[in-house]
């Protein structure tokens, strides 16, 4: 699957730095919308599980009940 463009790894961001330095880790997203922020970490996952980004919750594997 060909990873989009705007969720690209920029390999020349890292650099050895003190842990003050690494403790400001914000950086870039600062300036992100929380839902810019939610749909890149959303792909994230789905690239670590191996899933498509487009696949659907198949909600009939579970049911939900009342307990009582």
């Amino acid at each position: 699957m060909a990873t989009p463009k705007k969720y690209r790894m920029g390999k020349t961001a890292f650099k050895i730095q003190s842990f003050e330095e690494a403790d400001n880790h914000y950086g870039p997203w600062e300036n992100k919308s929380h839902s810019e922020r939610l749909d890149a970490a959303f792909y994230l996952i789905c690239m670590a599980f191996g899933v498509k980004p487009s696949t659907k919750l198949d909600r009939t594997v579970f049911s939900k009940r009342k307990h009582g």
